[in-house]
């Protein structure tokens, strides 16, 4: 069953791998690795949020989305997105980008390095962004509590992780404009250049959210018909399983689905250009990514949930919260790539293996292992 389950999603990382091999090397093989992981970690919980959505269609509807709907998410958002970024940053036509990156990489990057800034600078805010609404959350699980928990209480303020945000994006801007001035100010359009750009990351992350939050509440009127339709079924003597969501419901949630989709896949290319520039690169990583959420979302429909590991969700924020910090910081300073991806894979491991610590400490309590909150398992866990 895993191998019919993973099947493809192995073959394409063996293929990818090769490739990347073939592309640059064993340093190609070793950025490509990173960023498959970086995207299967990221988008682990849009697999469990996928599936408990997705159980919920008739088989026609999940068939859809798991045939366009995978298209649209490994082809539009994971491969078409970064050629998309480049160009506009660069001011090339998607074409002559993907040209450029295959034929004159030397001037390739030389463009991508000038467009870096504005890169940077909306990447970081996107993520910051996604980082800041997850830790000013009040949340039942907490995983590293002594930072979480006063957090949460300062989540109370309405509009707080926008200001942080904006406050970090000022701080940025006037870093840049302070360098360029020290240096003659042959650079003093950057810092322009970063504060627009980060205020259209904001911008884009407000767009998106209200986009789901509109989807979601229309998701929930139809399940609030079709559970009225489920009751009148159940009084007529009618299976509760023939209600499962199909039509105009089952249409809205196809849509609710893709717009979240894609909303999760923008931390993962954002978060790319924090490891790597080259187009070719983050194609096969977050392709390679992209399958295996495509693969868990079947899993964990047909087989039943692995968010047992609570925690992971944690780690994956953590990440997304130092891959945002990263890209701000490469703004005026480089960062080994290497290091770069590193940081993301270690929070997620560490995020595991506390909860598979939490899981042990309440089996060794006579508890269950599910997803419930549980205080004195989670300080036994020791976070």
């Amino acid at each position: 069953m895993l191998l019919k389950t993973f099947g493809w999603s192995f073959a394409v990382t063996a293929l990818g791998l090769v490739a990347a091999v073939f592309y640059g090397g064993w340093q190609a093989f070793g950025i490509v690795a990173i960023l498959s992981i970086l995207e299967i970690s990221l988008s682990f919980d849009n697999a469990v949020i996928n599936a408990g959505i997705l159980k919920k269609m008739n088989a026609f509807w999940q068939k859809i989305f798991l045939t366009v709907g995978v298209l649209i998410a490994v082809f539009g958002m994971r491969l078409v997105f970064p050629v998309v970024i480049v160009a506009i940053s660069a001011q090339l036509g998607p074409i002559e980008a993907i040209d450029l990156s295959f034929n004159d990489p030397d001037r390739y990057k030389e463009l991508v390095t000038d467009a870096h800034p504005s890169i940077a600078a909306f990447g970081g805010m996107f993520l910051l962004m996604i980082f800041l609404d997850f830790i000013f959350e009040d949340r039942d699980i907490q995983w590293l509590r002594w930072i979480e928990r006063p957090l949460a209480k300062l989540g109370k303020v309405d509009m707080l992780s926008v200001c942080v945000a904006l406050i970090v994006l000022l701080i940025a801007s006037m870093t840049v404009a302070t360098q360029a001035h020290q240096h003659g100010g042959g650079h003093a359009d950057k810092a322009s250049t970063v504060l627009l750009s980060g205020i259209a990351g904001l911008i884009t992350y407000l767009v998106v959210g209200g986009l789901s939050g509109f989807f979601e509440d229309k998701l929930e009127e139809e399940e609030e018909r079709e559970h009225e339709a489920e009751e009148e079924a159940r009084k007529a003597g009618k299976p509760a399983s023939a209600v499962l969501l199909a039509g105009k419901a089952a249409f809205f949630m196809f849509l609710y689905l893709e717009v979240l989709d894609a909303s999760f896949s923008f931390d993962g290319v954002i978060g790319a250009f924090a490891i790597t520039n080259e187009i070719v690169l983050m194609a096969l990583g977050l392709g390679i990514g992209a399958m295996y959420v495509r693969s868990l979302t079947v899993y964990l429909v047909r087989q039943g949930t692995l968010d047992d590991y609570v925690y992971l969700e944690h780690g994956a924020h953590y990440a997304i919260g130092a891959l945002s910090v990263i890209l701000l910081v490469t703004i005026q300073y480089e960062i080994n790539e290497l290091i770069t991806g590193s940081v993301g894979v270690i929070l997620i491991a560490w995020s595991f293996w506390s909860s598979v610590r939490r899981n042990k400490a309440i089996e060794a309590a006579g508890g269950e292992g599910g997803g419930g909150s549980d205080s004195k398992a989670e300080v036994s866990s020791g976070v």
